[in-house]
C-alpha cells in the first residue's frame, strides 16, 4: 500500500501559491480523473456529449510549474439572443473541498469563465453534508415528517465549513431546503469499501433477503443486455414512469446517446441489467462505473408478475458486480425527502432503505452571477427563461 506523504512545510508552501486556470486537453483532463478516482461520471468528458446541446470545455487548476490540481467539466448554456452564458460545473469541479482558501480555488475559476463570457455560474461541490443510516431514518418516518426533522447520524465538517464559506461569498443554495435542482440534493449510498459480500448481504433486510431468494426460487435470471435492447428498457420505462406518478422527460434516443458515447470512452461504462423471467423481461436497471465509483441510474420494470421480484434481483446482482469491481460504495442515486409513509414518493426511500446504507444529504448546486447590472441582470431573466419551460 503506497501513500503520498506531504510534510506540513510543503503544505504551507503550496497554500501560499497561486493557482491559476486554463483549458486541459482530453488527454490531460482524463490522466487527472484517472488519478484522482472519485470524480462523479458526471465530469468526466463523455457526459459533454451526452449533453450536446451545451457548449462545453475542461479546465484544470495548476501551479505555476504546471502541476494540475483540480480540474472540472463545464458546460455552458447559450442565453437566447445574446452572446452571454450560463456556466455550469455538474458534480463539480473536482477540487479540495478542505482547502480552507477557498478563494485560491473561485477566485481564478470566476475570471476564467468570465473571460468565456459566462454571466452566472452553477457549480456542484462533491462533499456530503449530513448522513442518516437506514435504522434511523426508518424509525424517524411519520405523518409530515421529513429528513431534515431528524438529528443526523453523522455531519460532514468539510461540508458543513464549506457551505458557510460558499454563502458568505454570495453563492446561493439552488433549490428549497429540502428539495435540490438539476442534481439531487438526497441520495441513497450503500457502503462497500471494507466490507465482504457476505456483510453486504447481511446488512439488507428481512425483506430484502426474502425477495432476492424469491426472485432465484422463482427462476429470474440477470443478465447484462446490449445497445440493442435499450427500446424495451426504455418501454418498461413508460410503464414506470405512468405506475409511479413521475416524468424523466428522457427519450429513447437520449439513453441511446448515452450508452454509446459512455461505452466508447471505456467498454462497460454503462451497462444495462435485465431481469428476464420465462423468456420474458420484466425489469431492466442501468448502471455507471467511473474510476473508484458505481452508480444505479435509472430503473424501470413491468406492471404484470411483481411477485418473482425481478427488481429485487437486479439490485443485488449490480451490488455484487460494483462489489467485484472494487467500488467504495454503491450509489442509489435520488430519494425524497419526505418521511412520511402517506406519501405516494416515500415508496421509493422505503424500497432502498432495505439495503442498509444511509440517505446522504449532498451539498447541493450552488450559484452566483459574474459581477455587474447587466448580469445580475441576465442572470434573473435566465432564471425566468427556465421557469417557463
Amino acid at each position: 500500500m503506497c501513500a503520498l506523504l506531504v510534510t506540513p512545510a510543503q503544505q504551507n508552501h503550496d497554500q501560499d501559491r497561486e493557482l491559476r486556470v486554463r483549458a486541459l486537453s482530453v488527454s490531460e483532463y482524463q490522466a487527472f480523473l484517472s488519478r484522482h478516482g472519485g470524480a462523479s461520471f458526471l465530469q468526466y468528458p463523455s457526459w459533454a456529449r451526452v449533453k450536446d446541446l451545451w457548449r462545453s470545455e475542461r479546465v484544470g487548476w495548476h501551479y505555476p510549474d504546471g502541476r494540475i490540481q483540480g480540474a472540472g467539466l463545464v458546460l455552458y448554456r447559450q442565453f437566447p439572443g445574446t452572446r452571454k452564458y450560463f456556466a455550469y460545473l455538474p458534480e463539480g469541479p473536482v477540487a479540495d473541498w478542505a482547502d480552507p482558501h477557498i478563494d485560491r480555488w473561485l477566485t481564478p475559476l470566476m475570471r476564467h469563465l468570465r473571460s468565456s463570457g459566462a454571466f452566472a455560474v452553477r457549480i456542484g461541490p462533491t462533499p456530503a453534508y449530513r448522513r442518516w443510516d437506514a435504522a434511523t431514518a426508518k424509525a424517524a418516518s411519520g405523518p409530515g415528517r421529513q429528513i431534515s426533522d431528524v438529528l443526523a447520524t453523522e455531519v460532514d465538517p468539510v461540508g458543513a465549513a464549506l457551505a458557510d464559506r460558499l454563502r458568505t461569498r454570495g453563492w446561493t443554495r439552488c433549490g428549497g431546503e429540502d428539495d435540490g435542482d438539476a442534481q439531487p440534493r438526497h441520495v441513497f449510498r450503500v457502503p462497500l469499501a471494507g466490507r465482504t459480500l457476505d456483510e453486504v448481504w447481511s446488512g439488507l433486510n428481512q425483506e430484502w433477503r426474502r425477495n432476492v431468494r424469491k426472485a432465484t426460487k422463482s427462476g429470474v435470471e440477470t443478465v447484462i443486455g446490449t445497445f440493442a435492447d435499450l427500446p424495451e428498457f426504455y418501454r418498461l420505462l413508460r410503464i414506470t414512469e405512468e405506475r409511479d406518478g413521475f416524468r424523466l422527460g428522457r427519450s429513447l434516443s437520449y439513453y441511446e446517446q448515452q450508452y454509446q458515447v459512455l461505452n466508447e470512452e471505456a467498454p462497460g461504462r454503462m451497462r444495462l441489467y435485465l431481469g428476464v423471467h420465462q423468456g420474458e423481461i420484466l425489469a431492466a436497471h442501468t448502471m455507471i462505473t467511473a474510476g473508484r465509483r458505481v452508480w444505479y441510474q435509472t430503473g424501470a420494470s413491468a406492471d404484470h408478475r411483481r411477485e418473482v421480484r425481478p427488481s429485487n434481483a437486479l439490485q443485488w446482482r449490480m451490488m455484487c458486480d460494483a462489489h467485484a469491481l472494487g467500488a467504495e460504495e454503491y450509489d442509489m442515486r435520488g430519494v425524497p425527502s419526505t418521511l412520511d409513509p402517506d406519501e405516494r414518493s416515500f415508496g421509493l426511500l422505503r424500497w432502498k432503505l432495505g439495503t442498509g446504507g444511509q440517505v446522504v444529504e449532498t451539498l447541493g448546486e450552488w450559484e452566483i452571477p459574474m459581477d455587474g447590472v447587466a448580469n445580475a441582470a441576465l442572470y434573473k431573466a435566465f432564471q425566468a427563461y427556465l421557469a417557463r419551460r
